[in-house]
């Protein structure tokens, strides 16, 4: 599948702030799954610095803005040919062992719902075929709702509300998946529209489990599915804050206004 993607990131600041810097995880990871065809990524007034690949696969490219500065537009746009290989991560080069993928962070810590919810890894019959009887426990026990969580909202409490968005769904099956023996981890990306063609209002998230013999297998529970060709790999990490496409800090007192807007739709190849 041909999908094509304009992911647009816009930041006001209600005083000019004297400088930025960032860094993006934007560039789509290298696996047998994705193939780019073109991508850029542009800041507004922006310096590009210093760039590596992590442990993990991922590109870190940094930015910075010299001020003073009121707003500032991050554009990402490209075309990445996908194929579909049942969420398995195959050819994805990373040094990172799986098991450092156990730890918790602070918002992914379990508690004794998620620690039950992980129980079902063992009590199935694999541990693929658990770690797919999770994502759909996680999937019926959170609903989708947007708006009803914050950035900074737990794994546990989105589980105990009932209610969440992606990333809710994802940092729930990650760390009950911890829980029941299974190194896991965040991942963030796109996801194709919607067939009523609206933008979507973030990029998506989902999980990886790391199943013995198998490798790197994508799980998405606000879809109930594992990854195919509508989606694209960006990057991953602990949790939803480690494995977030934009990260920075603004030197001044001005309040930060942030607005997202992606389009992921599908081309003629």
């Amino acid at each position: 599948m041909l999908l094509s993607v304009d992911h647009v990131t816009h930041y006001r600041y209600d005083r000019p702030v004297r400088g930025v810097v960032q860094s993006h995880r934007l560039m789509p990871s290298k696996f047998d799954g994705q193939q780019v065809l073109d991508w850029s990524v542009t800041m507004t007034g922006g310096t590009m610095g210093s760039a590596f690949r992590d442990g993990a696969g991922d590109w870190v490219q940094g930015w910075t803005v010299a001020g003073p500065v009121d707003e500032i537009e991050v554009r990402v746009s490209g075309r990445v040919l996908t194929t579909d290989l049942a969420g398995i991560l195959r050819g994805h080069k990373e040094i990172v062992p799986p098991e450092a993928y156990l730890r918790d962070t602070d918002t992914t810590v379990a508690d004794a719902a998620l620690i039950e919810l992980g129980q079902l890894i063992a009590a199935a019959d694999s541990p693929l075929s658990g770690c797919h009887a999770l994502m759909e426990a996680i999937s019926a026990a959170i609903a989708y709702k947007p708006g009803t969580t914050r950035a900074q909202t737990t794994a546990a409490q989105a589980l105990a509300q009932g209610e969440g968005v992606c990333q809710d769904h994802a940092q729930a099956l990650i760390s009950a998946a911890r829980a029941g023996g299974i190194p896991a981890r965040y991942v963030s990306g796109y996801l194709q529209s919607g067939q009523d063609g609206m933008d979507h209002e973030a990029a998506h998230a989902w999980g990886e489990l790391y199943v013995a013999g198998i490798g790197w297998i994508g799980f998405d529970p606000a879809n109930q599915c594992c990854p195919d060709a509508r989606y694209i790999r960006i990057g991953s990490g602990l949790d939803a804050q480690d494995a977030a496409p934009i990260r920075g800090i603004s030197r001044g007192s001005g309040a930060e206004i942030l607005s997202v807007t992606v389009a992921v739709q599908t081309q003629e190849q």
